[in-house]
């Protein structure tokens, strides 16, 4: 455990990682492949809870939902988010590693409604929790709800798995001098607006002291790598 930098860790991705090369979906070979990522790293005794994002599925019904009121289209979303969940629980139970899949919403025919002290309970047991439904309330997004849960769980780490590994001050995939930065304070994402995560989610890391690490979840062994600041990644903190 020495060689790791934290002891209970929040991982975020986004829905739109477990598409593969598809247009929208879930590839069953990503979902496999985060899985297995998230196993090694349990497997040295660190705790895991997840969020995963719903745009992956939502952006497949994004047409049927033009024209709708904002919290429909928001509750919708929750509801891809729990899509997602019961997916990577499935591949982590294939891998034969304990997991429990809790939603903000209650699903109670599919999964376990979100309890904190319950939630905590099962990541004392080794168990992977998986957060669905992102906090329940429309108007919210997934990476809000990651924050949330984050400090809920006393997690000493936020890291964000993404398709590029780190943060840039513009889009990496469209724009190939784009600037890429090692380190960065909660408010210079906030000035400079870097799309890192929303606003909500960087002021309630910096409220709580939770360390953003962004990092690429396509890459082999990055998620282990970045526990142990190691490889190529994106920390977002309170510079000292």
């Amino acid at each position: 455990m020495s060689h790791y930098h934290y002891k209970r860790v929040l991982l975020k991705i986004s829905g739109e990682s477990l598409m593969g090369t598809q247009s929208y979906g879930i590839d069953a070979e990503m979902v496999a492949s985060v899985a297995s990522e998230v196993k090694a790293v349990a497997e040295q005794g660190i705790e895991i809870c997840l969020v995963i994002g719903g745009g992956n599925i939502f952006r497949g019904v994004s047409g049927a939902a033009a024209g709708m009121e904002r919290a429909t289209g928001d509750y919708m979303g929750m509801l891809a988010t729990v899509m997602n969940a019961l997916a990577m629980q499935n591949a982590l139970e294939g891998m034969d590693t304990p997991v429990r899949v809790m939603s903000a919403l209650p699903i109670s025919a599919v999964c376990e409604p979100y309890i904190r002290r319950r939630a905590m309970r099962h990541m004392q047991k080794g168990r992977i929790v998986i957060f669905a439904a992102g906090t329940g309330n429309p108007f919210f997004t997934t990476d809000t709800a990651a924050a949330l849960r984050a400090s809920e769980m006393n997690c000493d780490a936020l890291l964000k798995g993404t398709r590029v590994d780190g943060v840039y001050d513009s889009d990496p995939e469209k724009n190939p001098d784009a600037k890429r930065f090692d380190r960065l304070d909660y408010m210079d994402v906030l000035a400079q607006d870097l799309k890192v995560m929303d606003a909500s989610a960087i002021s309630l890391a910096r409220e709580n002291n939770i360390p953003i690490l962004v990092f690429s979840i396509e890459q082999a062994g990055g998620f282990s790598k970045v526990l142990k600041h190691d490889g190529k990644f994106t920390i977002v903190d309170t510079k000292k």
